[in-house]
């Protein structure tokens, strides 16, 4: 039985979604972003979605519309993908580690602790689809204990008169904190559609806007869309249309924006989102319920009355092991064709970061958790057989591997 980390979900309804973008003679920036721009503002409920080429794009977007530069400081949790402490990097300010929680989710604590006079932003992660406590932290950044430490040198920082919270929402499309959507609840929350992603264009990414007031979400939309189309005040599409060639370039901007025949693959399955959802629910369960009775096995969050994950990942992780035998036991697995993942290296123990000064130790909660951690494939086509075939080889391997 072979089984592979995270295809993507492909379906005939998919193929003719493409199919009628690549028919219609359009596949750049046009009616399938539109309509998937619409469809993604609906199910996040967010005041307006501008679509992007990947998320990289969307956060470094924003943190330049913020108006970061050299000096500033963007607070990241040490546990995530190298993308979110880049896209800082990209804007020209310093990423600032802090270490997470036992739940894989940055420490509201640590945060604190981190801001400072320079600190512009702070952009929590929703690892494996499980939101942050939210809550917390719009607290802290609303309290007038760090309100007096905001330092704004740009015109929008000084609008917003706080820190600015961007959610890195890659994972965590469908999941919710007391029945509201992570972009319900923060400045701006910002989805990845990448290939492995629960909702994917292939390459791609979407910016949620839920700015307060006195920003106008409408216009915020109509100013990013410019920036990320080169500062130009037209589309290629609308540009195309007869007689209407004549445009401006407005701004510096970005070439960021998602192409038609990308929106198209995300938008159908944006349609059957909600049964895509279901049975990664299905598969997610199924890993608790059958290993719920390992000592040794430290299940991933469960859903509860106030928190709902969106099952983007099944971040296993095992106690008592060692990384050595971790990474046996990966290994082990993979003899048999089942593929799994780690997610994630910490940043701190990547070249490029320990270059420039993070260690690891300062960080004990992200190592710890990155040494017994291992990601179980999760995705809707997996069936109950498989799942089991895969628990059924875990189990074996953790005891052939420890004893």
């Amino acid at each position: 039985m072979k089984i592979p980390f995270s295809p993507p979900y492909i379906d005939q309804d998919i193929i003719n979604e493409v199919n009628d973008s690549l028919l219609s003679g359009w596949i750049t920036t046009g009616p399938k972003v539109a309509a998937l721009e619409e469809g993604l503002q609906h199910y996040c409920k967010a005041k307006r979605v501008n679509c992007v080429n990947s998320w990289t794009s969307g956060a470094i977007l924003m943190l330049r519309w913020l108006g970061v530069k050299a000096g500033d400081e963007v607070i990241v949790p040490s546990y995530t993908y190298c993308a979110t402490a880049m896209a800082v990097m990209d804007a020209g300010a310093k990423p600032i580690m802090v270490d997470i929680k036992s739940d894989l989710t940055i420490d509201v604590d640590k945060i604190e602790e981190a801001i400072t006079t320079k600190t512009k932003a702070i952009i929590p992660v929703d690892l494996g689809g499980v939101p942050c406590d939210y809550e917390r932290i719009i607290k802290l950044v609303c309290s007038d204990k760090i309100k007096e430490r905001f330092n704004p040198t740009s015109d929008n920082q000084k609008k917003l008169g706080r820190i600015m919270i961007i959610s890195d929402s890659a994972h965590s499309l469908g999941a919710t904190l007391k029945n509201k959507t992570i972009a319900e609840l923060v400045d701006v929350s910002i989805l990845s559609l990448h290939a492995v992603k629960n909702l994917t264009s292939a390459e791609g990414g979407a910016i949620c806007l839920n700015m307060p007031k006195p920003f106008d979400n409408e216009e915020l939309y109509k100013e990013i869309r410019i920036l990320s189309l080169n500062g130009q005040t037209k589309d290629a599409f609308t540009k195309t249309q007869a007689g209407a060639w004549r445009y401006d370039i407005v701004a510096h901007g970005m070439k960021f924006n998602m192409p038609d025949i990308n929106a198209a693959l995300a938008l159908a399955q944006l349609r059957k989102y909600e049964y895509l959802l279901s049975e990664r629910k299905r598969v997610y369960q199924r890993y608790s319920n059958l290993l719920k009775e390992y000592h040794w096995a430290i299940l991933p969050q469960q859903d509860t009355e106030e928190l709902t994950t969106s099952y983007h990942l099944y971040p296993l992780r095992i106690n008592p092991i060692t990384e050595e035998q971790r990474d046996k036991l990966i290994q082990y697995l993979a003899n048999l064709d089942i593929a799994t993942n780690v997610h994630y290296i910490p940043m701190p123990m990547l070249t490029l970061f320990k270059n420039m000064g993070y260690k690891i130790e300062d960080y004990p909660i992200a190592y710890d958790t990155y040494t017994r951690e291992i990601s179980l494939p999760i995705y809707p086509q997996l069936t109950n057989n498989e799942i089991d075939y895969i628990v059924k080889n875990l189990i074996e391997g953790y005891y052939s591997i420890t004893l």
